[in-house]
């Protein structure tokens, strides 16, 4: 009965809670131009502009086409942020133990502190995209007449990759995901935290915690571009390995097979197909996801304003 009190009464729940509102918001806000994304980056016939895939399927699908398979981030995103935030806390302070703890975390602990809270988040985040790129990509494929009857969500298709290919099914394109991901968070976190973005748009606000919406929005927006343009090309073979299943046969045998398959039939330029509708996605999603995430803290510590400060240079990406 006093769970709830108790849980937000530390600043680790409140910050578990934060996060899980900052993921909702970045879901919902960015689903629509992710379910575009995927479908660039897989190709197949047709033109493959973004707005020819978008009002494809909202002709054959209606609106609802653009948010399939948006429920299994969503029913991890809570977790995942909250191992993001405290891994990155953790890990931005362990790796420059030079730094005061009252002071805010170095270029060098930010840096791997990103990369390695990336990598070890992909140990969620890879399944999760795998039951949520097949879902997306349920009837895309215009080389077949008739397309196999679509599963209903991702409890199903998971069952269904398990049944198929057990657990080394379920984690199909971990590898990728995790030189994807390592990499990213820490182009994420530096950009986010450093003056490349907060400090130029609010002096000091790193040490007071007092940013505010705008510089959140443009700071977190652009935290999100810089980590998408330095990855994009891992993305789009993480993609394609991980929209590969039993039930047709395989094109790629792995990651860089399927980087010169790709390559050699579609040019370079497949690498980075797609990659405009990401940019704009990143802006939106991480622009609501800080936004909604501090907003949410600073709710949860009215009141309390130096804890409250203090929470927000130490643990907010």
């Amino acid at each position: 009965m006093d769970f709830w009190p108790e849980f937000l009464a530390n600043s680790w729940g409140k910050e578990f809670v934060a996060g899980g509102f900052g993921g909702v918001a970045g879901i919902v806000s960015g689903y629509p131009l992710d379910t575009v994304r995927i479908r660039q980056q897989q190709g197949g016939g047709g033109s493959r502009t973004a707005l020819s895939i978008f009002r494809n399927v909202v002709e054959k699908d209606g609106l609802n086409g653009l948010y399939r398979g948006m429920g299994a981030p969503l029913a991890s995103v809570t977790i995942q942020n909250a191992l993001v935030f405290q891994t990155y806390a953790l890990l931005s302070r362990a790796c420059d133990s030079s730094v005061h703890p009252t002071d805010p975390p170095s270029y060098k602990g930010v840096l791997l502190g990103g990369f390695g809270t990336g990598a070890i988040q992909s140990l969620i985040l890879a399944p999760v995209e795998l039951v949520k790129i097949r879902i997306q990509l349920q009837g895309n494929d215009p080389n077949k007449a008739v397309q196999v009857q679509k599963l209903e969500g991702p409890t199903s298709v998971a069952k269904g990759i398990y049944r198929a290919e057990g657990l080394r099914g379920i984690y199909r394109g971990f590898t990728i995901t995790v030189l994807r991901d390592a990499p990213s968070y820490g182009a994420y976190f530096l950009t986010y935290q450093y003056e490349f973005v907060r400090e130029q748009l609010h002096p000091g606000c790193r040490k007071s915690g007092q940013e505010t919406c705008k510089t959140m929005l443009m700071a977190g927006g652009l935290a999100g571009v810089a980590s998408w343009i330095c990855c994009y090309p891992l993305d789009v073979v993480k993609t394609r390995l991980q929209a590969q299943s039993p039930s047709s046969p395989l094109m790629y045998n792995g990651i860089v097979d399927c980087l010169q398959k790709s390559v050699k039939q579609e040019g370079y330029n497949v690498l980075f197909r797609g990659l405009g509708t990401a940019v704009a996605r990143a802006f939106v999603v991480n622009g609501a996801v800080f936004t909604a995430y501090e907003s949410a803290l600073r709710l949860f510590f009215n009141g309390n304003d130096n804890k409250h400060e203090t929470v927000l240079s130490d643990h907010t990406i």
